[in-house]
């Protein structure tokens, strides 16, 4: 079966593409392929930044694997966490930092962003995240929208992100691919995006696409559904027809269709769905639409009822990327509840925190607080290490890249924060961030305090001073 969905300008049957060379010149030694020996349009070009060798000592370590180790260390160099515990060994000409009294976890990941597509200062001119003509709209990418002068982008630095998944907006049925990006300083998209992420696709159901479109349709529910179902239908016949091709490669193949493309990677199972739904019932209905089409949602986002049906999430293994405590702002975000993804957690499903949101970004450690204290509140047994999996290891996940990143393991790439306390207290604040093992913020030096071209000039103060 022909796959489509690895490559953006070339159809071709190869896989992703990953990270090329590093800084150093030598190959990434977690990466299979070079990026630019592959002929994946719109390629990643992320490069390692060179840094030194670091051990932070001293400090507590929330590892994500399920263990909190108090008085530990941590080593990494070459982008590559090499030990963690009580015995760590410090190589010479490392850089020791003194981790006494403060905390260590995995760079924070989130699952929801529109930083770069919805840039600052938010006028009309920035405003590239629905592209709202059409219902469907799987042809378009967000990664082609994304401005990485955008400066939202340092305070998500500041605030522990490591990672992002940018999205196209909820106006559409199917809005299009979204990119997964390294929050690294960069003059290009492609500069930053994750190598070897799978693309994913952002669905939304509910009130928004009956709302953006209503006369034009789809104007119900109802309508929502059949759309859906006819653009896969249509996917399958595409699918098929290159099929048929691949099987007698005689004559001119088929025509290519950006739209029919990446809907057949998600049949194919090499694009995550990402879908914006609200309500329970309307989650067991998009369950339902990938059984009938052989694909199963990779993560239901905001999922304000998803409490209500924690069980069934948990049976067909599709994550739920939730608030802590929104609700109410429409009918659809009517009925939810603090203990949202504490009671996920209970019934066994894959919990996230995410945020949907430039502010919520630079603080998703509080909001992962806020829901953890929430369930214990309530009598839902969710320790600190459950918690911490929600915006780093549960994340990166949904994203396809836990493989690499989301936690603190010999081996994996060193996307590392080194909080000022515990980081479940309003009080602590991001002090230091590494991205694959560079140090791309530190709050006590403003020369490793990134600023965009954009605020330069502008008078702004440094987020660390």
């Amino acid at each position: 079966m022909r796959t489509f969905i690895s490559v953006a300008g070339l159809v071709v049957l190869s896989g992703c593409a990953s990270s090329g060379a590093t800084t150093s010149g030598t190959p990434d030694p977690v990466a299979a392929d070079s990026a630019t020996a592959s002929p994946e349009a719109f390629a990643s070009t992320y490069q390692r930044h060179a840094f030194q060798q670091v051990v932070i000592q001293n400090a507590t370590i929330l590892t994500a694997t399920g263990s909190e180790i108090p008085g530990a260390s941590i080593a990494f160099e070459n982008g590559l966490i090499t030990g963690i515990g009580s015995d760590v060994t410090v190589p010479s000409g490392a850089m020791v930092v003194d981790g006494t009294g403060k905390y260590v976890t995995p760079g924070i990941i989130d699952t929801h962003s529109h930083i770069g597509v919805y840039a600052a200062p938010g006028t009309r001119a920035e405003s590239d995240g629905n592209e709202a003509t059409n219902p469907v709209t799987a042809q378009v990418w967000a990664e082609h929208s994304v401005w990485p002068q955008d400066p939202k982008i340092p305070l998500a630095i500041a605030g522990g992100i490591t990672v992002i998944q940018v999205l196209p907006g909820s106006a559409n049925l199917i809005g299009g691919r979204s990119v997964t990006l390294r929050m690294v300083p960069s003059r290009t998209v492609q500069g930053m995006k994750y190598p070897g992420a799978p693309y994913g696709m952002k669905m939304a159901c509910g009130e928004n696409p009956k709302r953006v479109y209503q006369s034009r349709g789809p104007s119900t529910r109802m309508g929502n559904m059949a759309g859906y179902r006819q653009a896969f239908i249509e996917a399958e016949a595409y699918q098929r027809r290159w099929d048929k091709w691949d099987a007698d490669p005689n004559g001119d193949p088929p025509t290519r269709d950006l739209k029919w493309e990446t809907i057949a990677g998600v049949l194919q199972g090499d694009i995550y769905v990402h879908n914006h739904c609200y309500r329970a019932d309307e989650m067991v209905q998009m369950m339902d639409l990938g059984r009938e089409f052989g694909f199963t949602i990779r993560s239901f986002h905001h999922g304000v009822e998803a409490y209500k049906i924690a069980d069934l999430l948990a049976a067909e293994g599709t994550a739920a990327s939730v608030w802590a405590d929104w609700w109410g702002f429409k009918m659809e975000a009517y009925d939810g509840i603090p203990e949202n993804a504490g009671l996920l957690e209970q019934a066994g499903a894959t919990a996230i925190i995410h945020s949907d949101d430039a502010s919520g970004i630079q603080r998703l450690n509080q909001e992962a607080a806020k829901a953890m204290y929430a369930a214990q509140r309530a009598g839902i047994d969710v320790t600190r290490e459950q918690a911490i999996r929600w915006i780093t290891a549960n994340p990166a996940w949904a994203l396809g890249i836990d493989s690499t990143t989301g936690t603190l393991e010999v081996g994996k790439h060193a996307d590392v924060v080194l909080w000022s306390g515990d980081p479940f207290s309003v009080y602590s604040k991001a002090e230091q961030v590494y991205n694959d093992g560079w140090l791309v913020f530190d709050r006590n030096d403003p020369t490793r305090q990134p600023e965009t071209d954009f605020n330069l000039g502008q008078g702004a103060p440094g987020v660390g001073r």
